[in-house]
């Protein structure tokens, strides 16, 4: 038992030991000193923020300090205004408020873009804005991060329309032919009514009613959701667009109806529909984990949190006309508990998510708290406990909160699981997996796949080769019969930060010795570790498992290509470049699927 109890406190520490800590987090807020300094100035500019539209904007803060020091950084705040009046006390209710309790949204230091600020006193720093339904401003402190003294405070601005519908996500619906759509404004039910405006590209258009939903700071399970971290998430809403017709261009906008009969809208967007499933067409899928989000302005220390992330949302956003669907299974934003930075995030996945379905699977920094129902009780979501992935996102799941959902595409069938629950034999988990792969029509649909977000099937990760299992505690245990039994042809996973291939494999021994290209009967299952969507590398043991047919301490993401129902590619891109540095097919026939293999044999009878 002690050895399990020390395997599973190490493993824990792979999500939280390669994560890094959320730059955020780094900042002693609740400690703030207020030491205003009257010779000092500091402006921000433009006033008004995308005057003719848009989500974002590059703003300026000129700041000219007499008393500048190293360790001078500015603060951006949101809303503009901040006192102690607005602090919530977790613990101690007659303690005195601090004079901050809310962290900033983005920070960086006064010596970022001039190295000389420290001799004169003056620099302009460059910050890129969305709009979060509030306004702005810009805090100079001194002191550092861990005992900051508010010294300077700049004038407000803010978005023409900070309330306006932003920041769309499309998801498959239950249905094959269905899609949703989900969006985020300031706009609360008895101002405005939320509907999408939607069509086949060049019809008449018609609308659809959006449902709304919000949450407290009561809703988050701990700090610093709770107190620091806590942002008002506006209101999210989500509409369903039914009875598409397959594989057909779509266009769409977000609308809200004013209490004077006005209208606000968004931009026009547009989107694919699914193809029937079973469609013999090019269907293409993207599927990684751990991207999170980073800061084009430099801001945030983003270099040292998620370093890749950028570069894989770029390279996706650069390929997306030959991207049908994205599969971002677990860790997605790395917030933490600061619920800013889920705005942050889906502003920066927008121009994917508005065009082709993003689907998530939930992982321990979107899910774990100790004492909520996580697997693991462990702190990685910051009190967030699921609350913002299962609202600011749709899936097809039953109960979002369990983050567990099957879903098609096409030719694909995917059998999402949520590792942040129990998925052992004789759990609700394991019912619905065997249920999932069991219920797939594989001559309709031959491609099935399994994904999670903690690797519950092989890894040679530094961390797991320590035990000598190389995989979750109790992960494949439960698992492996049910992959070899219903024949799953790819089994993906992040929470390890780098990409690795195996093998056709069961029960630790590969059953195929091809490495590029499997015809005929595969014999077991492929899994993949792709978990380098942008977050810290995780090192590879030194060990030598010889199931592993190669590996990368890098970023990137996979590609599958199904051509036909015989033919499918698969890719590993790195995300520095977008080129494939690893790649296999398989080519099969219907009989192959249903071929008998070890453990996976349909009962016979000598009977005539």
């Amino acid at each position: 038992m002690k050895s399990f109890v020390v395997w599973f406190l190490v493993l824990v520490g792979v999500a939280s030991g390669h994560s890094g800590e959320q730059p955020l987090s780094n900042i002693a807020i609740h400690r703030a000193t207020l030491a205003l300094d009257e010779s000092l100035t500091i402006k921000a500019y433009p006033f008004i923020l995308a005057p003719k539209g848009g989500d974002t904007e590059w703003v300026t803060v000129d700041l000219d300090n007499p008393n500048p020091s190293h360790d001078d950084w500015v603060g951006v705040f949101s809303p503009a205004k901040f006192n102690g009046s607005t602090c919530y006390l977790e613990n101690d209710h007659k303690e005195q408020p601090p004079y901050i309790c809310t962290a900033p949204i983005k920070y960086n230091f006064a010596n970022f873009s001039n190295s000389d600020y420290v001799k004169t006193g003056k620099t302009s720093l460059k910050f890129q804005l969305i709009n979060q339904r509030a306004d702005f401003s810009f805090v100079l402190f001194t002191g550092g991060l861990s005992n900051p003294k508010l010294v300077g405070v700049s004038n407000y601005i803010s978005f023409t329309n900070p309330k306006a519908p932003l920041y769309p996500r499309l998801a498959l619906g239950k249905l094959w032919n269905e899609m949703t759509l989900t969006w985020t404004s300031g706009y609360n039910l008895l101002e405005a009514v939320p509907f999408i405006e939607w069509g086949r590209n060049g019809d008449p258009q018609h609308r659809s009613p959006a449902g709304t939903l919000t949450f407290d700071r009561n809703t988050m399970c701990g700090s610093p959701a709770r107190t620091v971290g806590w942002r008002d998430p506006g209101f999210i809403h989500t509409s369903f667009m039914k009875d598409l017709w397959p594989s057909t261009l779509y266009t769409y906008k977000m609308g809200h109806m004013l209490s004077n009969g006005s209208y606000v809208w968004s931009k026009m967007y547009s989107f694919r529909s699914s193809p029937y499933p079973g469609q013999d067409s090019l269907q293409r899928v993207i599927i990684f984990g751990d991207m999170g989000k980073a800061e084009r302005d430099g801001s945030n220390e983003y270099s040292n949190y998620q370093p890749g992330s950028l570069n894989t949302t770029d390279q996706l956003i650069n390929d997306l006309k030959n991207i049908d669907i994205v599969f971002h299974i677990g860790d997605i934003t790395y917030a933490n508990g600061y619920i800013s930075q889920w705005d942050q995030f889906t502003a920066q996945v927008e121009p994917i998510a508005s065009t082709v379905p993003y689907m998530i699977a939930s992982g321990n920094h979107e899910r774990d708290w100790p004492g909520t129902g996580s697997f693991y009780d462990v702190m990685d979501s910051g009190g967030e406990c699921g609350v913002l992935a299962q609202t600011m996102f749709y899936v097809p799941a039953d109960n979002r909160a369990n983050f567990w959902y099957s879903t098609n595409y096409g030719m694909f069938h995917f059998c999402i699981a949520d590792s942040e629950h129990d998925w052992r034999e004789g759990s609700e988990q394991y019912k619905f997996i065997e249920h999932c792969l069991a219920s797939v029509d594989r001559q309709k649909q031959p491609w099935l796949i399994f994904a999670a977000h903690r690797v519950l099937g092989y890894s040679s990760d530094k961390w797991y080769g320590l035990e000598g299992s190389f995989e979750e505690p109790m992960g494949r245990e439960s698992l492996q019969k049910l992959w070899q039994k219903y024949k799953v042809d790819i089994a993906f996973y992040g929470h390890v930060h780098n990409y690795e291939r195996t093998c056709p494999i069961y029960q630790n021994q590969c059953v195929n010795s091809e490495r590029s290209h499997y015809s005929g009967i595969v014999n077991g299952t492929i899994h993949v570790v792709v978990g380098g969507g942008g977050s810290h590398l995780s090192e590879f043991t030194p060990i030598n498992t010889t199931w592993s047919l190669y590996r990368d301490y890098d970023w990137g993401f996979v590609k599958l290509t199904a051509f036909n129902h015989s033919s499918l590619l698969f890719e590993y891109k790195k995300s520095r470049d977008g080129k494939v540095y690893d790649s296999f097919t398989i080519s099969r026939d219907y009989k192959d699927v249903l071929a008998c293999v070890h453990d996976g044999c349909e009962p016979t009878t000598f009977a005539s």
